[in-house]
C-alpha cells in the first residue's frame, strides 16, 4: 500500500520525495498512470522560519490564540503541549500515560480532543485549565484530527476520512480520498482550512487538499526540500504537522523530530 500511494503522488506531480526515513519503504522505480487528474499543484515560498523542539514527534498540531498546540507522539514520550510560537519554549505539558502513542489533535469549542494510534481511546482535555476531563472511543486507527466546527473530522491511515459527532462520537458519514480515478492512502496529520481539508500522506513530502464534501483531490502541495539537509540528523522523521492562524492567514508546517518550524506561502506550479 505505501509503494502504491508513493506512486500514484509521484505520477500527479513528477516530484521527488524525501528518502523514507523510518517508513521502510523506498520510492518505487516505476509510475503509473494517474487518470484524469485535474487540479492544481503548488510549491512554497518559507516566510518565516521558528525553533521546533527535535525530541517532539509531531502527530497533531494547531495555532489558537496566538500559540500552537501540539501532540506528540512515541509510548513513554506522548504528550499534549502548549508552546509560544516564536521561541518554540513549550509554556504547558500534559503527559499522556505511557501505555498510549497519541496522535491526532482539534480544538471544538472549549475542548481540545486528542486521538491514541491503536487503543481506540481518545482524551478530551478543558483548552482553558489544560487538564484532562473525558475520553471517548472510537473503532479503528487514529491519525490525524480536525474540525470543520460542527464534527470532528478523523484519519485512520487508509484513503478514508469519517465524521463523528463531536458528543456521541458515533459516525455521521464517511469520504473516500480520491485523486483522479485512484485513491490516496496513508493519510495522516489533517487541518481545516478556508473549507477545504488538507492532509499530510505519511511517507512523503506532499500534502493533499480534499473537498469534504465528496472526498476529491482539489490540489496537491509538494514540500520536497522544505527541512535543509543540514538540519537534519537522526532524529528526523517525515513531515508531519499543519497549523493555520485563520486570523492572520499564515499556514506552519513542521514534521516528527524536525529542530524548525516553517511558515508558509502557498504558489501554483
Amino acid at each position: 500500500m505505501r509503494n502504491r500511494i508513493v506512486t500514484i503522488l509521484l505520477s500527479i506531480i513528477s516530484a521527488a520525495l524525501l528518502p523514507l526515513t523510518g517508513c521502510g519503504k523506498s520510492p518505487p522505480s516505476e509510475e503509473t498512470n494517474a487518470a484524469n487528474t485535474e487540479f492544481p499543484v503548488y510549491t512554497y515560498d518559507v516566510v518565516n522560519v521558528y525553533p521546533h523542539d527535535p525530541d517532539a514527534f509531531t502527530q497533531g498540531l494547531l495555532f489558537i490564540d496566538k500559540e500552537l498546540l501540539e501532540s506528540t507522539g512515541v509510548k513513554g514520550q506522548s504528550t499534549l503541549r502548549k508552546v509560544d510560537l516564536k521561541t518554540g519554549r513549550v509554556l504547558k505539558r500534559v503527559e499522556v500515560p505511557a501505555q498510549y502513542f497519541a496522535e491526532g489533535l482539534t480544538v471544538l469549542g472549549n475542548k481540545l480532543f486528542q486521538l491514541t494510534w491503536r487503543s481506540h481511546k481518545g482524551f478530551i482535555y478543558d483548552l482553558e485549565r489544560f487538564q484532562l476531563e473525558d475520553e471517548f472511543a472510537y473503532e479503528g486507527q487514529g491519525w490525524g484530527l480536525t474540525t470543520d466546527g460542527r464534527w470532528l473530522i478523523l484519519s485512520d491511515g487508509t484513503n478514508q476520512i469519517r465524521f463523528l459527532d463531536p458528543v456521541t462520537f458515533e459516525v455521521e458519514r464517511t469520504i473516500e480520498v480520491i485523486a483522479g480515478d485512484l485513491p490516496v492512502d496513508l493519510l495522516n496529520e489533517l487541518e481545516y482550512i478556508n473549507g477545504e481539508i488538507y492532509a499530510n500522506v505519511w511517507c512523503t513530502d506532499n500534502i493533499v487538499r480534499i473537498d469534504p464534501a465528496n472526498g476529491r483531490v482539489t490540489g496537491v502541495i509538494d514540500f520536497t526540500g522544505l527541512l535543509a539537509p543540514q538540519d537534519r540528523s537522526v532524529r528526523t522523521n517525515v513531515l508531519n504537522g499543519i497549523a493555520y492562524d485563520v486570523e492572520k492567514d499564515r499556514l506552519f508546517i513542521t514534521g516528527k523530530g524536525w529542530p524548525k518550524l516553517y511558515e508558509v506561502r502557498l504558489k501554483q506550479k
